[in-house]
């Protein structure tokens, strides 16, 4: 059985923690090995951690200490794991269901390099009701010229992809992800497959949607990664996420 590492990174995530860490723990894979980035919280969080360390039975570890930021921590944890497929899950999401990593793990067996699905926003804690669906089903590598790509939070690899093509770089504040697909679909062209499935819940307010500056930001960077790379594009043509974005909105939002 493949061995997955999922990698989450923590920094005072004592509100949420809880949810990520089960979601995990209640997965039917149990080939899993789970590691925890923290970023020296100085609230509960490495507490919760420790209380439910013992439940994983070993294929749990962490590690706190300071960094420079999440994309940073994610780099830690990459190289930290041991596993042949790698995948992140943030310290406020968690797994919609307990088959999450069971259902994508065949598809790796047919040599492809990664998988991807679907995921869907929640708002203030109500997991019952979605806000907004972010599905993959779309993506192509072409579509990166305007601002698309596969949902991160949903985005597995194998651990060779990563070392091959290089980790996030730190050169950005919002967009390394984005820089991360650019180079890994359009620079090296890798085999990747869609999987119909919604893998995570989300939490609406993350960085990248904080406020306009958050987004022109985002913006700014994603188009810088276009040009690194060679991707031919503009920042009105990478502005049309935003109009995609609006279709994924669902009418019963709080």
């Amino acid at each position: 059985m493949m061995k997955v590492s999922i990698i989450t990174c923590t920094y005072n995530s004592e509100k949420t923690i809880l949810d990520t860490i089960n979601s995990v723990l209640s997965q039917k894979y149990k080939n899993i090995e789970y590691l925890i980035i923290d970023g020296k919280s100085t609230d509960s969080t490495i507490d919760i951690i420790r209380l439910n360390q013992f439940n994983f039975s070993g294929r749990l570890r962490f590690i706190s200490e300071p960094d420079n930021g999440i994309y940073d921590a994610m780099n830690k944890g990459i190289l930290n794991s041991t596993g042949d497929i790698i995948g992140f899950l943030n310290s406020d999401d968690y797994f919609t269901s307990d088959d999450v990593i069971g259902s994508m793990i065949d598809n790796f067996e047919e040599g492809i390099d990664a998988v991807y699905g679907d995921v869907h926003f929640i708002k203030n804690g109500n997991k019952e009701k979605c806000v907004r669906y972010y599905s993959s089903a779309i993506f192509r590598p072409m579509m990166l010229k305007y601002g698309l790509m596969p949902a991160h939070p949903t985005f597995y690899a194998r651990k060779n992809v990563y070392l091959k093509d290089g980790l996030f770089s730190l050169d950005y504040k919002i967009a390394a992800d984005y820089d991360m697909m650019v180079r890994l679909f359009y620079k090296y062209n890798i085999m990747a497959r869609y999987i119909k499935m919604d893998f995570v819940t989300m939490r609406v307010g993350g960085i990248s949607t904080k406020n306009l500056y958050s987004r022109f930001l985002t913006t700014k960077e994603d188009l810088k990664a276009c040009r690194n790379y060679g991707l031919k594009t503009n920042l009105f043509f990478i502005s049309f996420k935003y109009l995609k974005k609006i279709f994924e909105i669902k009418p019963n939002i709080i």
